[in-house]
């Protein structure tokens, strides 16, 4: 296989795109945003579509992928930064799958639906970002520990996080690719060409919205197959909004008693998901998860 390609860092003057693959976006949150990208020398514009609306989407298939494409093909637009997921990035993978990606790699960013643009950089073999996107930015104007981090990733400093114990934890130490996202997402991209969920990587998961036997019908569908017990690491996040299961079982706690019987480290309770906080996580490069009775490492 190729190598991974990490794209550029980005200098004074480079172009980011700010996309909408998928939900409607409210314009305050990406006008916000633009002062604080603006503030390291950096061109951020909307794409033509960014405010668009075409159900609840925020243009069709045909314009949301005008937008991406002409992004992905401009050779001065060094990144290009999601202005919030919703669902809908499925329906541009195949189109997008065509183009020349590794020609001009450049940094996508974003979560939650963009996991299905992360499997599809992961595919061509380019790191991308699973991290803040416009709305965080500009609801922090920049200045929060996640917006940080991923500036100084932007500026080709990769992480190391340090996060406190959580009593579910299961310590080890380990390295592998790092990979994950959102759960439903990427199971349903299972036996596609964009399916990441592989054995022998370090997996980062998080969730909104699902109830609990629905994220364990799609762990067991990894333990099936081999793919769960198979793993060097798992990081599991935030899976907000859900109520405990029937038994009164937290997500932490059912997850806990799935993979109980393999022995790769484990670390509950990492800030990234649909919360306050979304720690971002360069996709598809090695990663070295320790986890100890007193902190977790997460290094890149």
């Amino acid at each position: 296989m190729d190598s991974v390609i990490i794209p550029d860092p980005l200098k004074k003057g480079d172009k980011v795109a700010i996309v909408s693959p998928a939900g409607i976006t409210r314009p305050q949150n990406v006008y916000a945003a633009i002062p604080v990208l603006q503030s390291f020398g950096w061109k951020p514009y909307t794409s033509p579509h960014a405010f668009g609306r075409h159900a609840t989407y925020s243009g069709t298939p045909d314009e949301r992928y005008s937008d991406l494409e002409a992004a992905l093909l401009d050779p001065s637009v060094k990144a290009i930064l999601c202005s919030r997921g919703g669902y809908g990035a499925v329906h541009l993978l195949d189109r997008l799958d065509r183009l020349p990606l590794r020609d001009n790699a450049k940094w996508i960013i974003g979560f939650s639906d963009i996991s299905a643009l992360h499997a599809l950089m992961h595919r061509h073999r380019i790191a991308s970002v699973h991290g803040p996107m416009a709305r965080h930015i500009a609801s922090h104007a920049g200045d929060d520990e996640d917006s940080r981090a991923l500036f100084g990733i932007l500026q080709g400093e990769l992480p190391t996080y340090s996060v406190k114990p959580h009593p579910l934890n299961r310590c080890g130490r380990s390295s592998g690719i790092l990979l994950g996202g959102n759960m439903a997402v990427l199971t349903a991209l299972i036996g596609t060409p964009y399916d990441i969920l592989k054995p022998d990587t370090i997996l980062f998961v998080e969730d909104v919205s699902e109830p609990v036997y629905k994220i364990e019908r799609m762990l067991y569908q990894l333990k099936l197959s081999g793919v769960l017990g198979r793993l060097k690491g798992l990081i599991v996040g935030d899976f907000t909004e859900y109520s405990p299961d029937v038994d009164g079982r937290s997500m932490e706690e059912m997850i806990s008693e799935l993979v109980a019987d393999y022995d790769y480290p484990v670390a509950y309770g990492v800030p990234f998901g649909h919360a306050s906080s979304i720690m971002p996580f360069v996709e598809s490069i090695p990663a070295i998860l320790t986890v100890g009775a007193d902190e977790v490492m997460i290094e890149q």
